[in-house]
């Protein structure tokens, strides 16, 4: 599998080492959560670091709820061109969020970028949390990816899905 992960930040502090940390994370969501006949295919995804502001206004257009939020995947939906890498699309970060809630989970940053772009490329691979078995499946999966990285379970102090209803 090859994979080409754009990072352009559009908005806020981000630092190159976050950069790399949520590189690694998607390249990890993507290979476990594949399904094996898409193994040998070539990918793109597109990591966009942002601010609440932007993430935002992102929400309020496309979710029509007008608040930041942690992580939004957006899809590409189209089919690639045979022999062309297909592009899944991209996760876009809001730092502030995400800095507010690691401290308010007492979890280092990094731990929780990694969690959040692990989440946002599962979303990219058709991984959803509308019900509970999917929710189940897709949470699972997260967990699993995470302890591979030595990373505790986010779950355990959680009442829901990480980027809520």
């Amino acid at each position: 599998m090859a994979c080409d992960i754009d990072c352009t930040v559009l908005a806020g502090d981000w630092t190159e080492a976050d950069q790399e940390t949520a590189r690694i994370a998607a390249l990890a969501a993507l290979k476990a959560g594949l399904d094996p006949a898409e193994a040998d295919d070539a990918f793109e995804i597109s990591l966009a670091f942002a601010d609440d502001a932007t993430v935002r206004d992102l929400n309020r257009d496309y979710r029509g709820q007008d608040k930041p939020t942690n992580v939004l995947s957006f899809e590409t939906g189209e089919e690639a061109m045979p022999g062309a890498p297909v592009i899944l699309g991209d996760v876009v970060l809001a730092r502030e969020t995400c800095a507010r809630e690691a401290a308010e989970m007492d979890k280092r940053f990094s731990d929780h970028l990694t969690h959040l772009t692990v989440h946002g490329v599962l979303h990219l691979l058709g991984y959803d949390h509308i019900d509970d078995a999917d929710a189940e499946e897709m949470e699972s999966l997260e967990v699993e990816i995470l302890a591979a990285m030595g990373i505790d379970n986010p779950y355990l102090d959680l009442d829901g899905p990480v980027d809520g209803p």
